[in-house]
């Protein structure tokens, strides 16, 4: 089932959301996956980790930097090495 809603954005968000073909879906999407990070908190929590506003825009940080890393040459070996794994041809190389 679904329910026709109105809303009010910012500019920056309207000028965002015009560029979709399918706004509803976008919007959607962007929801869902704020409600599952929400659930991934909430269950880490529940387990015992600490989680902070400090703490997760650290974790942030060091993904994006991480990612900064990952070069394209690094990305095809990775993909190389992965088709022969699954091939299971993959041989052990230094």
């Amino acid at each position: 089932m679904t329910k026709k809603i109105a809303i009010s954005v910012p500019d920056d968000v309207a000028e965002r959301l015009a560029e979709e073909p399918n706004v509803s879906a976008f919007i959607t999407d962007s929801v869902r996956q704020r409600m599952a990070g929400e659930r991934t908190r909430r269950t880490l929590r529940q387990v015992g980790f600490q989680l902070t506003d400090e703490g997760l825009a650290e974790a942030g940080r060091k993904l994006d930097e991480a990612h900064a890393k990952i070069t394209p040459a690094l990305r095809a070996k990775a993909a190389a090495l992965l088709g022969e794994a699954s091939r299971g041809r993959m041989t052990i190389r230094d």
